[in-house]
């Protein structure tokens, strides 16, 4: 499925992509400089930057739009602004050469798979696949000091290099790492099998234990209520339970009873793809802080104060790895908070960013032009679309603060209509536990469920003959905890007793 289009979860007539003048109405720089900037940094104080980092490293296996250096949209400097040019030229989203004629405007392509088949480490092309393996024993390629042994740039490239900083290489070299470990424990259990055969079920295996611990620990991190975690559990294990399962294994086909993995599949009406929509409730760059502390796990020495532009990119992420240490750095995002998503917490560093094609643009305007350019309603149809109610105030997503509300009235020239989908929902008030909007929510559970359920390898295809027993065992018996103490056993003062491996560390 890579390079196939994006669905959408509105119907396609409210889905058309915004044209100019409307596309610059209001600004995005200018609600980038009132609404969005960081001022002073806002903590998520029940989540961890590891979690962050890992919705990154999920995001890059489900998406990317590519960009069209040949085609520039240039957003107007504000009155007053401090930007050295008169424009921030930002690289149009490629066109779709599939379209039909005179509709250019409705839909784009994916340039990666759809699928949750962990494609950021593995990549979408054959060519990339072959570049990052050994070709034995089924094995990627770590080198012998545990680092990823390919230029970063090239595993960076699965879904754009831009983003490639520390804790996507940490995340990266984990799960390479643990591939091998999984080529180990197939290989002790089938001698006689071939590079490619130990290869392609370690990925089977590795891809599914990502989905498990992005369903049962990561969600539940980031969206604490208690509903909610019993539910994301029963979408894995179902609501007889883990042990259950365990025990007597699934209770007939029913998702409700027993999980999702191992039911029969159903696209429920709809190919599956990932939606234009599900890409917009996964613009949470607040979570991104700008200051980091690299910390000791052994020694009482003064912590390093690093910004991000001095783990971004691949030089910069390796060197750092290399002198603080694999483990020492999983320890310091570990305890370290990332931001909450709201209103005035998008990360400095963003506003204007430096690519790898050298062109410099703000990040943060950005994201409120793609979701224009790319057709996704503004917020209060959005609303409608998911059959919520319209706000009818500025107030009710100024994140209870009246000065915030005045100044988005101003921006928006009074017309609530006109707000952008991430400003009002970065702005709505959250229910209890929830580390983002419940309208990002709707499509969020939605999609989830889709992503596992379209599958037939996490429906009819979970099974050991598929997946061989050991493969199903790996994946019953590991969580995110497990995996960064098989690779990093320093870890385990800091992890004993650790419930959830996205939540706050303690501080040893």
């Amino acid at each position: 499925m890579a390079n196939t289009r994006f669905g959408r979860n509105v119907p396609l007539d409210t889905g058309r992509a915004e044209q100019l003048p409307e596309l610059m109405d209001p600004n995005p720089r200018l609600i980038s400089n009132k609404l969005l900037q960081r001022h002073e940094f806002r903590p998520a104080t029940t989540l961890n930057v590891l979690a962050a980092a890992w919705l990154q490293f999920e995001t890059r296996d489900w998406f990317s739009h590519g960009s069209d250096p040949n085609r520039m949209i240039e957003i107007p400097r504000p009155p007053g602004d401090d930007w050295p040019e008169p424009t921030i030229k930002v690289p149009a989203t490629p066109v779709d050469p599939t379209a039909a004629p005179g509709q250019p405007d409705t839909t784009f392509l994916n340039t990666e798979t759809h699928w949750w088949d962990a494609s950021q480490i593995y990549g979408s092309t054959e060519d990339f696949q072959n570049a990052i393996r050994t070709h034995l024993d089924g094995k990627v390629r770590i080198d012998a000091d545990g680092f990823i042994d390919i230029d970063p740039a090239l595993i960076g490239a699965a879904g754009g290099a831009d983003g490639w900083w520390l804790g996507m290489e940490l995340m990266g070299t984990i799960f390479m790492r643990e591939h091998n470990a999984i080529c180990d424990r197939l290989k002790a259990a089938y001698p006689q099998w071939s590079d490619d055969q130990l290869f392609n079920k370690a990925r089977l295996v590795n891809a599914a234990l990502i989905a498990k611990i992005h369903t049962i620990e990561w969600t539940p991190a980031i969206l604490g209520h208690p509903t909610l975690q019993i539910g994301m559990r029963a979408n894995w294990f179902g609501l007889a339970g883990e042990r259950v399962k365990e025990l007597v294994g699934r209770l007939g086909s029913s998702d409700i009873l027993s999980g999702i993995p191992g039911s029969t599949t159903d696209h429920h009406t709809a190919p599956y793809s990932i939606t234009e929509d599900f890409v917009t409730v996964y613009r949470m760059h607040p979570l991104v802080p700008d200051d980091y502390e690299f910390l000791s796990l052994t020694a009482d020495v003064n912590p390093r104060a690093l910004t991000f532009g001095d783990i971004h990119g691949g030089a910069n992420s390796r060197g750092v790895l290399k002198s603080v240490g694999v483990a020492e750095s999983l320890y310091s995002l570990g305890v370290a908070h990332p931001g909450a998503v709201t209103l005035h917490n998008s990360p400095k560093f963003m506003r204007s960013f430096t690519r790898t094609d050298e062109n410099t643009l703000d990040m943060v305007a950005t994201d409120i032009l793609r979701s224009r350019e790319r057709g996704v309603p503004r917020y209060n149809e959005f609303r409608r679309q998911l059959r919520l109610n319209p706000v009818t105030s500025f107030e009710q997503i100024s994140g209870g603060d009246r000065d915030t509300a005045a100044t988005m009235a101003e921006i928006y020239g009074g017309d609530i209509e006109k707000v952008d989908t991430m400003v009002g929902m970065f702005g709505e008030k959250l229910p209890e536990g929830f580390g983002f909007s419940d309208t990002a929510f709707r499509i969020f559970v939605l999609m989830a469920t889709r992503r596992l359920k379209s599958d037939r390898f996490y429906t009819v295809d979970f099974t050991p003959r598929v997946y061989t027993a050991e493969g199903i065992d790996w994946i019953d018996r590991n969580d995110m905890t497990s995996v960064l103490l098989r690779h990093y056993p320093q870890l385990t003062p800091v992890l004993r007793g650790q419930r959830n491996a996205f939540a706050p560390w303690t501080r040893i």
